[in-house]
């Protein structure tokens, strides 16, 4: 966590297809707790993304405008473990939304822990308001003109609109 004597740095993994504010939420909270976030786009091969991976990072960015000393945005592939190693990150944040993304995030959090006992996974719950949402789950909404406005960045929300208007 924030330290005087040397700066912390987490990583926060995901897909971001797209960034929702339960997402930002989690930043947010991270940012309190280190130095440095690195926001990590990581690959998926099970996950087809709607938006281009540049198209997330430029999202991301708009969200965080006056944070780019604590704040970075990259991209993985491989184990995040040694990714996290590479970049110096003590902690690799996971945002927990109900019961059933525990066990599939114990799991990964067991496994890590195996692969690099110096890098710790701390969990965090979004706020109660975005408990529920998914980007997966707002993308399946706004694909049937859903209005998830409320859910999202204005940014995003009009990424989404255009994006199913074609």
């Amino acid at each position: 966590m924030k330290s005087s004597e040397s700066p912390t740095l987490a990583l926060y993994p995901g897909t971001f297809d797209p960034i929702t504010n339960g997402h930002l939420d989690i930043i947010n909270r991270a940012l309190n707790l280190f130095d440095r976030v690195i926001v990590t786009l990581a690959t998926n091969s099970g996950k087809k993304p709607l938006f281009s991976l540049e198209e997330r990072i430029d999202m991301i960015r708009q969200c965080f405008p006056d944070q780019e000393e604590r704040l970075e945005i990259d991209c993985a592939s491989g184990l995040l473990v040694e990714y996290a190693r590479n970049k110096g990150a003590s902690a690799i944040i996971r945002g927990l939304r109900a019961v059933s993304d525990f066990d599939y995030e114990f799991q990964l959090a067991l496994i890590n822990r195996k692969l690099a006992r110096d890098v710790e996974t701390i969990f965090l719950m979004p706020g109660f308001r975005w408990i529920y949402i998914s980007s997966s789950i707002i993308k399946e909404a706004a694909s049937h003109k859903g209005d998830v406005s409320d859910l999202v960045p204005a940014h995003v929300n009009r990424a989404l609109i255009a994006k199913f208007q074609q």
